[in-house]
């Protein structure tokens, strides 16, 4: 059974003051969680056949850019959707997006999301696309394996493995310690940006008119996003093995860390 595979990534923020979200390329990266889900599909394509097809919505230089890692990894396709009316859309209305585009593309059997993405941290994106979609759905999956019924899936939550048995359509996030990625050649993300096979999109071309998404689409708002500095405090414990190993743990009383 071939696999046709739509993996959804996103370009996160590096950088945010306050009510300045700026989404420039330089200031951008593809969210390291979306990694491991392109590596989970580029080799279920190379074990099963089929195609993988990575989806991203926002600016065109950012998102295009994301789009261009993932060609370089292997993807056979890039879709971008991008349109002036999406600023500002929270979760519900990027699913809902994500959504008319996934309906409009070619057949697919599997929708992939990586668990959360670094500048958010909401994990709410797969889980909302997939009930949008009226798909089967399976958080934080660990390994796919194909069976003669359709595909089963195990995850491990809460120190217990669970499996499933699921028959395609359906949609997963990956958990993040699932596969490690491969590595991206800097001739792999020239070729890729060079060939432009970034193919954009529009809410004219899914359908959507601006009051379903954006800020008038959106349940939520983000009023501020700044990124949060950690102090820390160092200090050195002297003396012989036994006074260091006392000292530390009163200090660890202290704190209340130990009792």
């Amino acid at each position: 059974m071939k696999l046709n595979i739509i993996v959804c990534i996103k370009s996160t923020v590096l950088h945010a003051s306050g009510v300045n979200i700026i989404r420039a390329p330089e200031l951008s990266e593809l969210n390291p969680f979306d990694l491991p889900v392109l590596e989970t599909a580029l080799l279920l394509k190379k074990k099963l056949g089929g195609s993988v097809t990575a989806l991203s919505m926002g600016p065109q230089e950012a998102g295009a850019s994301a789009l261009c890692e993932a060609l370089a990894m292997g993807v056979d396709k890039a879709v971008l959707l991008c349109d002036k009316a999406l600023a500002g859309s929270d979760t519900l209305a990027t699913s809902t997006a994500l959504g008319a585009v996934i309906a409009k593309l070619d057949q697919f059997d599997l929708v992939l999301f990586g668990t959360r993405t670094c500048d958010s941290d909401t994990g709410h994106v797969g889980p909302q696309t997939a009930t949008l979609l009226d798909l089967p759905f399976i958080s934080n999956v660990n390994s796919i394996e194909q069976i003669d019924t359709g595909l089963r899936i195990e995850r491990m939550l809460d120190e217990y493995m669970e499996t499933y048995e699921i028959s395609p359509p359906a949609a997963l996030t990956i958990h993040p310690n699932s596969v490690q990625p491969r590595d991206i050649s800097l001739m792999g993300i020239q070729e890729a940006f060079e060939k432009d096979k970034v193919k954009t999109m529009s809410l004219a071309d899914i359908g959507l008119s601006p009051e379903q998404v954006g800020e008038t689409g959106s349940g939520t708002k983000v009023l501020s996003m700044k990124q949060v500095s950690r102090k820390r405090i160092c200090d050195f414990i002297e003396g012989t093995v036994e006074q260091q190993s006392d000292e530390l743990l009163e200090c660890l009383k202290k704190k209340g860390i130990i009792g």
